[in-house]
């Protein structure tokens, strides 16, 4: 089969416009006049090796009445719901109307995958119409022009990729309709990259035999038992888990041989390409100068990380959390609301309150956040405290944010002005979106980058 793709918008957009030029004919009437079209129009269509279904649908119009635009309206609202995928257009010179935004809301709710063109886009003039596109809330708009074929291969590329999905879809089923499952989501299959790291003698070693329920890792009243970074594989509740247990970490200038450098060097690594790192600390001297050493190179390296405060069962807890919650407000600023388990390894205590953090601070670390409620509240941020003059004492316009990747979540903030952005407005921004979307305790990488030229690279 072949993927269905539904042409949707308000009235006089262009609609049709498409419709015909994908077709390779004039199947659809074009007319100045809005409403032209009423019924949902399908033809075959190819877009350069792409064989698609196009469907041509008529321009919302609002009714509560059960007359023609009613009808017309429940045609198009299944043409989108038998869709593959939609496209959305607006009408880049006439800029975003009410019916735009209402129409968007509507695409939204229905969970139908969008493509966001900005029809009627001849010329420069239609741009900052693109830019203020981004706050429907579908994506990265696609500078068009259905009536001179301007954007057609940046559609056929933004079309391919459900082409592709589609078309797997598709032989998976035909070779054996049980392999689909197997499939899938491959990445939340493999195993999570589990480090256990801290300084000499704290339990690392103790805490992974107590997790694994096995003396998997010799254990001694002596530091640095643990030499190599050692991995064993686990489940916990459903999850896979590679279980990595490291020597411990001194002080840079305290290690002089070379085995105890390679420990080191063995331990960074393990740390640096693991998902989660747990930092397991010593409750009579919790967060030490040498813990927040490791503590920020984790952060640094975007990993994730758990603290937890071992030995509870003989600590001072009282002066222990103090000294702790002190810590972490004056000394590690750079993730607020690290989470911290207190434990005890060598008795068993707390364990499951420790992966519920694990597996939880890892679910934040490969969150992505939807466009629409980013950029919303992108956009309440700059209205409540604008961002301050930039260096040639104009206030610097920031347009909108896009998630780059994720693991750790990553942002692109796009501004015509960037220089001169402090880093006190990025910290804003940074401590916002950690309490707005629940990204508490996991590095967050925000960056300002200047908006390009959609037209440069084209000839015309």
């Amino acid at each position: 089969m072949t993927l269905k793709v539904t042409i949707i918008g308000r009235p006089n957009v262009g609609k049709s416009t498409l419709f015909n030029r994908l077709a390779g004919r004039k199947v659809a009437i074009v007319h100045d006049q809005p409403g032209v079209t009423r019924d949902r129009r399908e033809a075959p269509a190819k877009l350069r090796d792409m064989a698609l279904t196009i469907v041509d649908t008529a321009g919302y119009e609002y009714s509560n009445e059960d007359n023609l635009e009613r009808r017309m309206w429940e045609q198009t609202k299944r043409a989108i719901d038998e869709a593959d995928v939609t496209l959305f257009l607006f009408d880049a010179r006439a800029g975003l109307q009410p019916y735009d935004e209402h129409f968007a809301n509507i695409l939204r709710q229905a969970g139908k995958p969008v493509i966001l063109l900005a029809n009627k886009c001849e010329s420069k003039t239609q741009e900052d119409s693109i830019y203020e596109a981004y706050k429907l809330g579908l994506g990265q708009p696609v500078p068009f022009s259905a009536e001179h074929g301007l954007g057609l291969n940046e559609l056929y590329d933004a079309l391919k990729e459900f082409d592709k999905k589609k078309t797997a879809v598709q032989s998976e089923t035909a070779e054996d309709e049980a392999a689909g499952a197997e499939d899938e989501d491959k990445e939340d299959k493999r195993p999570i990259q589990l480090a256990i790291v801290g300084r000499p003698n704290v339990g690392k070693s103790t805490l992974v035999n107590a997790l694994l329920k096995d003396e998997r890792m010799l254990t001694g009243p002596e530091a640095g038992v643990t030499r190599d970074a050692i991995t064993s594989e686990w489940a916990w509740e459903g999850h896979k888990i590679n279980l990595v247990d490291t020597a411990g970490l001194r002080k840079q200038a305290r290690i002089s041989d070379s085995l105890e450098k390679m420990s080191a060097a063995s331990t960074k690594h393990a740390a640096f390409m693991a998902q989660v790192v747990v930092l397991v600390l010593d409750a009579d001297a919790v967060l030490e100068k040498q813990d927040l050493t490791i503590a920020r190179q984790v952060i640094d390296e975007g990993r994730a990380l758990v603290i937890a405060v071992n030995k509870w069962d003989i600590a001072n807890r009282k002066e222990a959390l103090d000294q702790l919650n002190y810590k972490l407000e004056t000394s590690l600023t750079q993730v607020e609301g690290v989470p911290t388990v207190t434990i005890s390894a060598l008795k068993g205590e707390n364990l499951d309150k420790l992966m519920r953090a694990v597996i939880k601070v890892y679910n934040r670390w490969r969150s992505r956040i939807p466009t629409a409620p980013l950029n919303q509240w992108f956009s309440d941020m700059i209205d409540n405290y604008p961002p301050p003059l930039g260096k040639n004492k104009r206030r610097i316009k920031l347009r909108y944010i896009t998630q780059a990747k994720t693991r750790p979540p990553s942002f692109y903030i796009f501004s015509s002005n960037p220089e001169g952005l402090p880093e006190s407005y990025l910290r804003y921004l940074t401590n916002s979106l950690r309490e707005n979307f629940d990204l508490r305790g996991i590095p967050l990488r925000i960056t300002v980058r200047k908006t390009g030229n959609p037209y440069a690279d084209k000839k015309r």
